[in-house]
């Protein structure tokens, strides 16, 4: 005999099929939208629950869980604006390819189509931002839902999942059973396609690897970093994906994005054959499709990917690959073939981007934030995880840090403010042993510097730099380039960021000459839970490889 499924109400089948799925956190804002979820969640010690400050936070600290565990981050938030404030995490998990399930609390059934409190067509709204939006109208088939979100969530490209749970649908009582937890599946890269591509490589002068991105693992980041070394190749980085492998790696050759080493771009155009894998050569990689452009002309491109809709999507593959990333990086790492002669470009690209990523001292300015990186880089754990959200004060940290292998960075592709700090606390709250740096500019800390309470109320290990120039710098350096002398809407006043973070029981200390960071540093290293330094800098030195005057001076000239 069979057991008969009993009663449960759909808030309770809804959080037994995420046990079951091997879900162990869950980021939110509380809503009375989905207070059956909630009231289940107390019986359930296998989940914790991070209640974030605003749904933006729950997000980004949803998206960062999952870069660094591989599974879905799982958030809930409810309708209306906790929908809106939630979907830049959810396009932040979008490009970046990372897997995430965020539940919104939705409104009765019977009352859809009346503009009602808070409503909105979630399925529409998140569409185009997330791999499947839906809604669950019947309680018995919560566990359906669930695992078909799971699968989508990771299969492929991953990425985010929006379904929306009515609250009298979460109130139901009905018999449902549950599905069992959703198995990896894994595409090994076809045998053919892998002696192709060795073929390609003995017939290549100047092949160049660019990694990172879809799927991408530390099994990925070990076995790849193994058969680039073992043949001189060549690896740089897609854009935000430093840690794809081990920045030490004797081929590692940099990072591609915004302000890259120019002698790595002139690798890249030089190039006779590209070895992409698990990138999507997305516009800030490929410098706006022109570093390298959708037809590639005078190049091969083999590309990597998981998920067979991008290979060809924007870009012609001479040799696509659809493969699971560790199993592609597995096959190469074990494939011989004594006929391909060792690439001395390799070890070439290696030494070139050791001497760009070391900052050399710039006279006549208070603060080098380039010096400041080179301390913070031999003071801190190599395997530390650094978080950070967008702005010019992220340049130094992607020239000057040199990351471990995958997971270490957390920072969105898709350039979203406010990123770091969640991102830091979400890692700061999984990886308990690891030193946890989050590196924010003053505007940027303030889209979600609250997330500092979430840090303070779950005990979080967190040391925060936040870089304060008084402006958006970003957009300041463009309205320079485009309008010298003509500022607008991009001066700040700053709070004092110091007084802040001690507001939120944390220690703090504000730094504005270069000779105070490193025993500022010190002190904070004395000391655990939340650690901020206040840096101040001047707005001059607008970016790590130029200043506003020389801006003005090229506009005039």
């Amino acid at each position: 005999m069979t057991d008969t499924p009993s009663l449960r109400t759909g808030g309770r089948i809804l959080v037994d099929q995420l046990r079951i799925q091997g879900c162990d956190r869950v980021f939110t804002v509380p809503g009375e939208s989905f207070l059956a979820v909630l009231d289940a969640l107390h019986d359930t010690p296998e989940i914790d629950v991070v209640v974030c400050r605003q749904e933006g936070g729950v997000t980004y600290m949803a998206d960062a869980d999952g870069k660094l565990t591989g599974r879905p981050g799982v958030a809930f938030v409810t309708r209306g604006p906790g929908a809106t404030n939630a979907s830049a995490g959810v396009h932040v998990a979008f490009q970046d390819s990372t897997p995430m399930i965020l539940f919104v609390g939705d409104l009765d059934r019977g009352d859809r189509d009346r503009e009602g409190f808070q409503e909105i067509d979630m399925a529409a709204f998140f569409a185009p931002v997330a791999k499947w939006a839906a809604r669950i109208d019947d309680a018995r088939r919560i566990p359906e839902y669930v695992a078909r979100a799971w699968r989508v969530a990771t299969a492929g490209r991953p990425g985010p999942v929006v379904l929306a749970i009515p609250e009298d649908m979460l109130r139901d009582e009905v018999e449902a059973v549950d599905r069992p937890a959703v198995p990896s599946v894994c595409e090994s890269p076809d045998p053919g396609a892998i002696a192709t591509l060795f073929e390609l490589l003995k017939e290549a002068a100047a092949p160049v690897a660019i990694v990172g991105g879809a799927d991408w693992s530390p099994c990925a980041a070990h076995h790849f970093a193994n058969f680039a070394a073992r043949h001189g190749i060549p690896t740089a980085a897609a854009f935000r994906r430093q840690d794809a492998i081990g920045n030490d790696c004797r081929v590692y050759a940099g990072n591609l994005g915004y302000g890259p080493n120019p002698k790595l771009q002139q690798r890249i155009r030089e190039a006779d054959l590209l070895l992409v894998v698990g990138a999507r050569l997305g516009e800030s990689t490929t410098d706006g499709y022109k570093l390298i452009t959708p037809d590639h002309v005078g190049q091969t491109l083999v590309h990597v990917h998981p998920d067979p809709n991008e290979l060809g999507r924007v870009y012609h593959a001479d040799l696509p690959i659809c493969s699971d990333m560790s199993e592609f990086a597995q096959a190469v790492d074990l494939w011989t073939d004594p006929d391909l002669v060792r690439f001395g470009a390799g070890d070439e690209a290696h030494a070139e981007w050791l001497e760009w990523s070391e900052p050399q001292p710039r006279d006549g300015v208070a603060m080098d934030l380039g010096f400041c990186m080179k301390v913070l880089r031999e003071t801190l754990p190599r395997d530390t995880i650094v978080g950070n959200g967008a702005g010019n004060f992220s340049g130094w940290v992607h020239r000057y840090w040199r990351y471990a292998s995958t997971p270490s960075q957390l920072a969105p592709t898709s350039g979203s403010m406010g990123y770091g700090l969640p991102a830091a606390v979400a890692a700061a709250i999984r990886f308990r042993d690891r030193q946890v740096l989050c590196v924010a500019g003053d505007g940027d800390f303030l889209m979600n510097g609250q997330e500092l309470a979430t840090a303070a109320q779950y005990g979080a290990d967190l040391l925060v730099i936040v870089v304060d120039n008084s402006s958006y710098g970003t957009i300041r350096m463009h309205q320079e380039r485009d309008y010298p002398e003509r500022l607008s809407a991009t001066q700040l006043k700053s709070p004092d960021f110091a007084a802040l973070a001690r507001a939120f029981g944390g220690w703090a200390e504000t730094v504005e000459r270069t000779e105070d960071f490193a025993p500022a540093l010190a002190l904070a290293q004395e000391r655990r839970g939340i650690r901020l330094l206040h840096v101040k800098t001047d707005v001059e030195v607008i970016s790590n490889q130029t200043t506003i005057s020389a801006l003005r001076e090229r506009a005039r000239g």
